[in-house]
């Protein structure tokens, strides 16, 4: 492999993880408190409002059933409002973020509502506040399946963002369709291929020991 090529795939990996890494971030500030509240705002819970949790619900759900590479071409104009431009990987960033978000709320909504019961009442029976109980129980004991579900959200916009070279996105994915595809450079595309395989593998062992390591200090506090 020729140092051109090998200069290309360094670049277009630092591209790739900038996209993945900043709508990861936002996708979580966006994500955690509306799955938080999906958990917490049903019929008799925490923050019950149940006609706000089916709108919300049914607003997640259709973001989800939405294929990704539809939405970023549905969003063009409202990517280009944010970002100026609808190509390149600062233009990437905005459909990954607005993917990533529902998927990271329905993710820590499901890991807050795997959260023992009995530690809720008991918490309300110390008159601990909706808040604090959110804060002080829900979070923290949820804080194993939460670190797995933004690791499979990690995962899942490391493809994601090979999708949006197909529509000028930058990255791995731009790389590979560009110079593997459209010039016929197999040996380009294997490299991209291998690349994506060794930032997921990476990704997913990080967040399962981070997750393990979470769950024996839970057990043992």
């Amino acid at each position: 492999m020729s140092p051109e090529m090998i200069r290309l795939i360094l670049s277009a990996t630092g591209e790739t993880l900038l996209m993945v890494a900043i709508s990861g971030v936002v996708g979580t500030l966006l994500g955690l408190p509306l799955g938080v509240f999906l958990a917490t705002s049903g019929k008799g819970e925490l923050f019950a409002a149940p006609w706000v949790n089916r709108v919300l619900g049914a607003i997640v759900n259709a973001a989800r059933s939405t294929p990704f590479i539809i939405l970023v071409v549905a969003i063009i104009p409202f990517t280009r409002l944010v970002a100026g431009t609808s190509i390149g990987t600062n233009a990437a960033i905005v459909p990954l973020t607005v993917a990533a978000t529902p998927f990271i709320a329905r993710l820590i909504e499901g890991a807050i509502r795997e959260v023992d019961q009995g530690l809720i009442e008991a918490a309300r029976a110390f008159g601990a506040s909706p808040l604090q109980i959110v804060l002080k129980v829900l979070i923290p004991e949820a804080l194993p399946g939460i670190v797995l579900g933004l690791t499979l959200a990690a995962v899942s916009l490391l493809g994601y963002s090979a999708m949006v070279g197909a529509v000028g996105g930058g990255g791995l994915g731009d790389l590979g369709i560009r110079y593997g595809y459209q010039r016929f450079m197999p040996d380009m595309m294997i490299a991209v291929v291998i690349v994506l395989i060794v930032l997921v593998q990476a990704v997913q062992s990080l967040g399962d020991r981070l997750a393990r390591h979470l769950n024996k200090r839970i057990r043992h506090a």
